[in-house]
């Protein structure tokens, strides 16, 4: 199966080498450098589906980019909350004493929109949505919409593209 779906309007996503590719219809995450795919990661979007509107819990569309990265150094396990970690190690006694917490867990790789209008500024933008792409507890499912915006990802899949991309890499979202 081809990756032309990571294209938009024909062109590579931002025109960098080393992007990131997510479609969300395939629940999948690529790694590309030009058109060279270096790895796959299944995901979880949005249950809510696709929008850019603040407070929508959808995942937004079209290019961002890494605006920031958090969590170097941290365990695989680390907790985050406002992208802090709280000192704490995720595990099943953790989850009993927070029912219903999101849990975003080992690295936060922040997104910024770039597309004015559409997903940046105003009531669009991906920044301060504060849409991630993050770590989530082990037996979360993957390659289902269930999300509450951000993209979760694995611990060690999460931990691997972290160490693999840097602030700026551009990130092409597709329904």
């Amino acid at each position: 199966m081809g990756l032309a779906w990571w294209r938009l309007r024909g062109r590579p996503a931002v025109g960098a080498a080393i992007h990131i590719a997510i479609h969300i219809g395939r629940q999948e995450l690529c790694l590309l450098d030009g058109d060279a795919v270096l790895a796959r990661y299944p995901v979880s979007t949005a249950l809510n589906g696709v929008g850019e509107t603040y407070g929508s819990g959808c995942t937004p569309r079209g290019q961002h980019r890494v605006r920031a990265k958090v969590g170097a150094g941290c365990a695989p396990g680390t907790v985050f909350v406002g992208r802090r970690p709280t000192g704490e190690v995720y595990s099943p006694h953790l989850a009993a004493q927070h029912p219903g917490r999101d849990w975003i867990l080992a690295r936060i790789l922040w997104l910024t929109g770039c597309e004015r209008g559409f997903n940046r500024g105003g009531g669009v933008d991906t920044l301060r949505r504060f849409i991630y792409i993050h770590g989530c507890p082990d037996g979360t499912p993957l390659g289902v919409a269930a999300s509450h915006g951000c993209v979760r990802m694995a611990n060690a899949d999460v931990i691997d593209l972290f160490e693999r991309v840097p602030v700026g890499t551009p990130v092409h979202i597709q329904a």
